[in-house]
């Protein structure tokens, strides 16, 4: 018998981890998601889980940054397998995992319960996840892309300043040569 849980590696609490219990649940920045992150990156109801057969389908709700499995945006359900890495927008990344457990073993966990483990030694090393026999190969996100930038208000802002600088270059001039009337003869004096 399999138990599954996410395992937050990047996001607001790294190392915790989220239990994956019911048929149905939800995952959001709202309280009441089974697996409920707060951050701004993620949507009231982001994502769908549902168990089917044995294993886990996910789903994006429409949400603003969109759910990603492995990289590639999801378009529709995709059945999750063990070690694969679900990202909800850039920032929030869960890790899949499944855990062979014991039958005969007693184990109470509520839906809403998340065990926090304590956060990687370096902060800035992904420590390798621990995969049950026969799982998926670790998967390893490229790089974040850094933040874009908007040039078009910079772009603006020295426009505008030229032009400032060049109407008061030609101003200076026509007053240092004295040739008010010779470019404003409409001026009264001229």
């Amino acid at each position: 018998m399999a138990q599954f849980q996410f395992v937050m590696r990047s996001g607001p609490t790294p190392g915790v981890t989220f239990p994956l219990d019911g048929d149905q649940l939800t995952i959001g920045r709202d309280s009441s998601n089974g697996v409920a992150i707060n951050d701004a990156e993620v949507s009231r109801k982001h994502s769908r889980l549902s168990f089917q057969g044995g294993k886990y389908v996910i789903e994006d709700l429409g949400s603003t940054n969109g759910t990603f499995v492995n990289g590639q945006r999801l378009a529709g359900p995709v059945v999750l397998k063990a070690g694969d890495v679900v990202s909800l927008g850039e920032q929030i990344v869960l890790m899949y995992d499944a855990i062979n457990m014991d039958p005969g073993a007693t184990v109470a966990v509520s839906r809403k319960s998340a065990r926090v483990e304590p956060p990687p030694a370096q902060s800035y090393q992904q420590p390798a996840p621990v995969y049950a026999a026969n799982s998926a190969p670790a998967y390893t996100p490229p790089p974040a892309a850094g933040k874009k930038t908007n040039l078009t208000p910079i772009l603006i802002g020295v426009g505008v300043l030229f032009f400032i600088c060049s109407c008061a270059g030609f101003f200076w001039w026509v007053d240092a040569t004295y040739r008010w009337c010779v470019f404003f003869s409409f001026l009264s004096g001229c």
